[in-house]
């Protein structure tokens, strides 16, 4: 049984008070920003915005969530700021999510909160939110005296011009400070391991609470339940603002003024500029321009290059493809050696109820296809602690198909057998 757990509060800066620790309830303050001893200058407009949904929250330019991208290829992040930005049913699910986690968290630490509604929670969302929740409080349990901060404001601008963002979960104990980050997104399993965004936090944490708390330690930590996935990078303090120093701050020059250097690879996945970008076109081309050597067949090191660059490559002609459909379409831009047509009709029911009462007034009386639901709209139905108690046993999961993936996947390898080691090699 989980013990009860006190209400946290919250250290804020106040500047009629004298420098000693200042700390009112956590419910009272909705944001902070760095200590007085790094504000903006007077001129300077403040860069974190007043408290909003999480749907309405301002985006920096030079965003903790994009910092991948910007630190890999500085001037799209200009280039991207000019663009509207479109809304998927992923990012709308996922800002769904953290307003249920916020609120979870929040009643289960007495804090006032109202419930928030949306068409997209379901079962699973409220389990996993759920399974968050619980897991930041194991957290607090195991560590006496910690101290949580849900949903905190921090300020890196001191490091990326007008850099702010929002960390899900701060917990700050015994010297170490925690950044957790939850992603209910399930296309790509997210490391923590040098990951820019978690870092990032960490440095507005630092601002914010190195002058109060004694922080030798960051732990920074993806929470990716969709994915199964729990990744952490634990670093010292040195380190980071070394990293900062040496790789953040120059990027963040470059990228501020648009300047640097356009650069393709796996930071393009979500840029507003990946279906028209010359740089990243050039990159996926190049293997189709590649000379290769003379021999009909293709060498071993020529095929794992085709089959490490096939699945970016991929990527890159849909989301082309996206873009000229969708400005043919929505614009009527006319592409050369390209039209628009009708695209292939599949026949459906124009009233299924109707259908079936004339087919079985016609003496038609199986009409109907009746089939057992899927493994995830059953657990939908059930919830999944009744999933588990009434189908678990009757659930198999056979291996995979083996499939190639690159060298540094963290999934072991596969032992394979040919028909040669089963008959112990060639015969006398």
């Amino acid at each position: 049984m989980r013990p009860e757990l006190n209400k946290k509060s919250v250290p804020i800066n106040d500047k009629s008070a004298p420098p000693s620790r200042t700390r009112v309830p956590f419910e009272q303050v909705e944001s902070f920003g760095r200590m007085a001893a790094a504000e903006p200058e007077p001129d300077t407009p403040p860069t974190i915005p007043p408290p909003e949904g999480h749907a309405d929250r301002a985006h920096a330019i030079l965003s903790a969530s994009s910092a991948a991208r910007w630190i890999a290829c500085p001037p799209s992040a200009l280039l991207e700021a000019d663009l509207p930005d479109t809304e998927s049913d992923a990012s709308r699910q996922g800002t769904a999510a953290h307003e249920l986690a916020e609120h979870n968290l929040r009643r289960a630490m007495k804090l006032r909160s109202d419930r928030p509604t949306s068409e997209w929670q379901d079962d699973e969302m409220e389990e996993l939110t759920d399974a968050y929740r619980d897991y930041i409080l194991t957290i607090l349990e195991e560590t006496p005296g910690a101290e949580l901060f849900i949903e905190q404001r921090v300020d890196f601008s001191h490091i990326v011009p007008g850099g702010f963002g929002t960390c899900d979960a701060v917990i700050i104990a015994d010297g170490t400070m925690d950044i957790i980050d939850l992603k209910y997104g399930q296309g790509v399993a997210v490391d923590a391991t040098g990951n820019p965004q978690l870092r990032l936090y960490a440095l507005g944490a630092l601002g914010a609470f190195g002058m109060l708390y004694d922080i030798h330690t960051i732990r920074m930590t993806i929470y990716q339940p969709r994915r199964h996935n729990l990744s952490t990078e634990t670093l010292g303090v040195a380190v980071l603002t070394d990293w900062a120093r040496t790789t953040v701050e120059p990027a963040a020059a470059l990228a501020a003024n648009g300047d640097g250097n356009f650069v393709a690879g796996d930071h393009c996945g979500f840029c507003k500029l990946r279906a028209t970008c010359r740089a990243r076109a050039e990159e996926n081309l190049t293997i189709a321009r590649h000379e290769f050597a003379d021999p009909v067949e293709l060498t071993d090191e020529e095929i794992a290059d085709i089959v490490l660059r096939a699945p970016e490559i991929t990527k890159w002609l849909k989301a082309v493809e996206a873009h000229a459909a969708s400005a043919a379409i929505n614009q009527g831009h006319q592409w050369p050696g390209l039209k628009l047509v009708a695209g292939r009709a599949v026949r459906k029911y124009a009233d299924e109820a109707a259908v079936a009462k004339a087919a079985e007034a016609a003496g038609y009386a199986d009409v109907w296809d009746r089939k057992l639901i899927g493994i995830t709209a059953m657990q939908k139905l059930m919830g999944k602690k009744a999933f588990d108690e009434v189908l678990g046993d009757l659930i198999t999961k056979p291996d995979g198909k083996p499939t190639l993936v690159p060298a540094s996947d963290r999934r072991p390898a596969l032992e394979t057998h040919t028909a040669e080691d089963d008959f112990g090699g060639d015969s006398a």
